[in-house]
């Protein structure tokens, strides 16, 4: 152990004799919570759409019955509230934050839904960002919640961090477009997984081609699908490649993703994550 050992092992890289097991730092629900299961949505980089995959597996959860929360883990970009459409602010009690739902009953917590105004920037340390986090987790009453989906901020930095240390997360979602330079990113998303012991359930390859209007073509306007091939390359599954569908950025922008019904691409992903990471 070092002199200059502060004792904070979650902000630590050294791997001394004093090192605590990172499940010692998981922080319990309140007694208002019982949250299942929960799956972060993750990239190595920003603008792959992890808050639209977020959204849409969440939709379809809901669909097949699961009551379904999302916790929105992007304090500094929140995009969630503004793809359901929720305008209302989150309220609360001495027991504390209740969060808002769609309208299909898809309970969401955000900063966004704190916030006076949705485009006030937020400059906040990372400490305080994760803290944020972690009471996101802690202090929310989230009550009967089967599936909690994550949306995470990009990177494997600080709140990557307090999530896979404070929160029982059981699988990720890594989300990566046809680009070769961010296929390459997805390997510190995995690595960084690995090393916090988080279960990988697969890869969603987002604007992966476009269909022409005419013929039905696939056209790759990113260059040709890299999905099947980084799936193998890290040894997992390849869940799902997504279109780019002007409609789709319309629902999100108009809060109605909910309304989107053509989530076919999503329905073979969720397929394998229920499978991998059952309800009980």
């Amino acid at each position: 152990m070092s002199e200059e050992c502060t004792h904070d092992c979650s902000s630590c890289s050294s791997n001394c004799g004093e090192r605590k097991n990172p499940k010692d730092f998981i922080e319990k629900t309140n007694e208002y919570s019982k949250v299942k299961k929960v799956i972060a949505v993750v990239s190595g980089k920003g603008g792959v759409g992890k808050s639209l995959v977020t959204s849409t597996l969440s939709v379809t959860a809901r669909k097949r019955g699961y009551s379904t929360a999302i916790l929105d883990a992007d304090i500094t970009g929140p995009s969630i509230p503004k793809a359901f459409g929720i305008t209302e602010k989150a309220k609360g009690s001495d027991q504390g934050l209740f969060p808002e739902e769609t309208s299909t009953g898809i309970k969401v917590m955000s900063l966004n839904l704190l916030m006076e105004n949705e485009t006030d920037p937020v400059i906040w340390r990372g400490p305080v960002i994760g803290g944020t986090v972690k009471q996101f987790w802690t202090d929310v009453l989230w009550g009967d919640v089967d599936y909690m989906f994550i949306d995470m901020p990009p990177g494997t930095g600080d709140v990557p961090l307090t999530v896979f240390q404070s929160i029982p997360v059981d699988g990720i979602v890594i989300v990566t477009s046809p680009q070769e330079l961010v296929s390459m990113i997805v390997g510190k998303a995995v690595k960084m997984a690995n090393l916090m012991n988080i279960p990988i359930l697969g890869i969603v390859e987002n604007m992966s081609y476009i269909e022409c209007e005419c013929c039905g073509k696939k056209i790759n306007l990113y260059g040709e699908s890299n999905l099947e091939k980084v799936a193998a390359e890290y040894n997992t599954e390849a869940l799902a490649a997504i279109p780019i569908k002007p409609e789709i950025s319309a629902a999100c922008d108009s809060g109605a993703i909910e309304k989107y019904d053509s989530f076919e691409w999503l329905e073979k992903a969720f397929d394998i994550i229920e499978k991998k990471v059952p309800v009980k």
